[in-house]
């Protein structure tokens, strides 16, 4: 009998003590840790850039050597040919208005122009062949005195009339800003084309063709 209440009490006190240690570990335990709340999101706008022009569009607002003066035709061209009455190397006068019925060439030009001396030899080639198609060629020396202008054409054996401009007017007139500009005017006096020096005869030929309709021209 004592055995047994023996066993009895330690079996209680055994459980005693397993209870005592599972509250122990329950109360030291950590706490779960609550999930976290998500942060709420945020939208990031960007400014919105202002379009602006581009260099292309920036630079087409600017002035060109090509440009006409007066926000006309480059050149003229298509437009009816401005006044030109300019005095002729070696006496008179060259008057465009007198030329009328005529195709014409006419280059505004300098001696320091380096083009300008490739370019009067073709020139006196085209006077010299077209003549009977009625071409007339003119060359206008722009600020130079007149014997400069001689002795410059001279030197190429020019066989076309050379022309003085010497304050410059006729060539701001016409847009030769920029020294050499050919101009090829029709018999009606309408300029069909233009181009600043430093062209070729493939180019003049061209030209050519287009004042005198019908004509192949060659060099």
């Amino acid at each position: 009998m004592r055995g047994f209440l023996a066993i009895l009490a330690g079996f209680v006190l055994g459980v005693v003590a397993a209870g005592m240690l599972l509250g122990g570990i329950v109360a030291f335990a950590p706490e779960p840790a609550s999930p976290a709340t998500p942060a709420p999101s945020v939208a990031v706008v960007l400014p919105t850039a202002t379009p602006s022009a581009s260099p292309d569009q920036s630079a087409a607002a600017s002035s060109s050597p090509d440009a006409a003066p007066s926000g006309g035709t480059p050149f003229h061209v298509g437009e009816r040919a401005p006044a030109l009455s300019v005095p002729q190397v070696g006496g008179g006068t060259i008057d465009l208005a007198n030329l009328k019925g005529q195709p014409v060439w006419v280059e505004f030009m300098s001696t320091a122009c380096t083009t300008c001396k490739d370019e009067f030899p073709l020139m006196t080639g085209y006077a010299n062949r077209y003549a009977s198609n009625g071409l007339v060629v003119v060359a206008v020396d722009v600020g130079e005195d007149e014997g400069t202008a001689d002795t410059f054409a001279d030197g190429l054996g020019a066989t076309f009339p050379v022309a003085l401009d010497a304050d410059g007017s006729a060539a701001k007139r016409w847009g030769a800003l920029t020294l050499p500009v050919h101009f090829w005017i029709d018999k009606d006096g309408i300029i069909r084309d233009a181009a600043p020096g430093g062209i070729g005869p493939d180019a003049m030929n061209k030209a050519l063709e287009k004042i005198m309709p019908g004509v192949h021209v060659t060099s």
